[in-house]
């Protein structure tokens, strides 16, 4: 099993992943063991003191104006987390959630929040133990970070609350620790802020869905490739020196990955033999136009996620200096925006996909291909109802790129009264990386149904590999109706694992 080690520099795109999805191991650096016990005896000394110091001893949000006694201090960190977790609808899946607490405890170790070095050993325990809290849909804002949904996972480390075991069964979340021999935590002076205080779930589902993505453009670069080649489209608009005169990066990589699937082939370029095109339709030409913006897109996004991954998230933070100062860090708009950004453009390659798709089917842009490439047109409606589940996927994908950081709710009796809706971005987004990964696949199917049905012209070497790869994987081929839904389920799965890309890079090499 691997094991990832947090410092106090932050963490990586690829570890968060591995914990979140893999069940990576935790374990607390020396460096970020001996940050953690100076900056609590920064906040101990504090906390000796008359003064009232935010988060220490004073309430929060607009309640910030009375100073707590020292008597009442623990039962403050216990209430915050309590009232905080006032979350509400569905469960958030497991990965998410693990994603979440591993970002909290990765800012926990930066010695920035001055928690103690036994609540971040508590966090990674739980971590290890596979226990999951339950963490609900609604209740986050992005700002202060994502309250609710962190409150839920301390809520677990004080004992209290539901959690999924490794199991995946639900118990009380202090069966569970007792279970793994896991003390529950009690909270001193800051601490309970400091485990709430964070941008850790919109993170955790940006760096997943860009790890998604990346297999995702590479996969849609490859249906594009196959579609051209059944619609006996022209690869000469994807020479390298037509995109060295726009040199947008993505799109000469989205160039690159169609022309290195298209090598070899037998169909390109007919299409002016018998029925003269000046140019193909933009959904073909202009396809690594659209993707190649799109992975331009995945690039900023990827850069603010790296520049997040390395901060340390809270309010008040405690300085080098010995400064515990307030701050507004948590304010979720990089991340708010970067998601926005991922679901808009996700939007754009799906429906340029559908455009595709549908000039397959329809046997008067197809160039030959019979009508919805059914086996008995009248009889058979071949993959007519296909596309229109693809459409209304792009459809909802739409209505999903409609920015949620555009919108903010003020709260906490106007402290906080602009916030980035992060949380719901993010939300957003992993519905729209499904929905793509499913018209990526609808496409996959017709284009390849469409090559089998040339006969007499030979596809490239890199698309026999990929028809033979979906074949196998029990997506079938051209024939008469059937059951539809198991084999678009099939192409989807294939799709999602990567599996697509891997079967073409056989043939290509690596995809950019």
């Amino acid at each position: 099993m691997q094991t990832v080690v947090l410092g106090t520099t932050g963490t990586t795109a690829e570890d968060v992943v591995a914990v979140a999805r893999h069940n990576a191991r935790v374990e607390l650096g020396e460096e970020a063991v001996t940050a953690l016990a100076a900056a609590r005896e920064i906040v101990d000394a504090l906390a000796a003191k008359p003064d009232p110091v935010y988060g220490v001893s004073t309430g929060f949000g607009a309640l910030a104006t009375r100073h707590i006694g020292p008597d009442l201090r623990a039962q403050l960190q216990r209430n915050i987390v309590r009232s905080h977790a006032a979350g509400m609808g569905p469960r958030v899946e497991r990965e998410v959630v693990r994603a979440l607490m591993f970002l909290r405890l990765k800012t926990v170790c930066s010695g920035h929040t001055g928690v103690r070095p036994e609540v971040a050993q508590t966090m990674a325990d739980i971590l290890n133990a596979g226990i999951t809290p339950v963490v609900h849909e609604y209740g986050s804002l992005g700002c202060s970070g994502d309250l609710a949904p962190l409150s839920h996972c301390a809520l677990t480390l004080m004992g209290e609350g539901e959690a999924e075991g490794p199991d995946g069964e639900l118990k009380p979340a202090g069966e569970l620790l007792a279970a793994h021999g896991i003390a529950p935590v009690e909270l001193r002076e800051k601490e309970g802020l400091a485990l709430l205080n964070g941008t850790d779930g919109m993170l955790g589902m940006l760096v997943m869905a860009l790890a998604d993505l990346d297999t995702l453009y590479k996969s849609a670069d490859v249906t594009a490739a196959l579609s051209l080649e059944a619609l006996l489209g022209t690869d000469k608009v994807l020479a390298p020196e037509l995109h060295a005169i726009r040199p947008h990066p993505g799109q000469s990589a989205s160039a690159a990955n169609m022309l290195a699937v298209l090598a070899g082939s037998g169909l390109t370029g007919h299409h002016q033999d018998d029925a003269p095109r000046v140019q193909d339709a933009y959904s073909v030409r202009c396809a690594p136009q659209v993707a190649g913006a799109g992975r331009d897109t995945l690039a900023h996004a990827r850069t603010v996620a790296e520049r997040e991954l390395a901060s340390a998230v809270d309010n008040p933070v405690v300085l080098p200096d010995g400064r515990v100062e307030s701050n507004g860090n948590f304010h979720g708009a990089p991340v708010a925006y970067v998601l926005d950004f991922l679901a808009i453009a996700a939007a754009d390659l799906g429906s340029i996909a559908e455009r595709r798709t549908d000039r397959l089917l329809d046997k008067n842009r197809s160039h030959g291909l019979p009508p919805f490439l059914a086996d008995d047109a009248g009889v058979d409606s071949g993959l007519m109802i296909a596309q229109y589940t693809q459409a209304a996927l792009v459809s909802e994908m739409k209505r999903l790129a409609v920015p949620a950081s555009a919108d903010s709710i003020p709260s906490s009796a106007m402290q906080e009264d602009h916030v980035s809706m992060g949380w719901s971005a993010a939300r957003k987004l992993r519905t729209a990386v499904g929905n793509l990964n499913r018209i990526i696949a609808v496409e996959l199917y017709a284009a390849t149904r469409a090559i089998e049905l040339r006969t007499g012209l030979t596809p490239a070497p890199a698309s026999r590999v990929a028809i033979e790869a979906v074949r196998k994987a029990g997506v079938e081929g051209p024939g008469p109706d059937r059951y539809l839904a198991p084999d678009l389920a099939a192409a989807d799965t294939f799709v999602r694992e990567g599996r697509l890309v891997a079967a073409v890079e056989q043939v290509t090499g690596p995809l950019a």
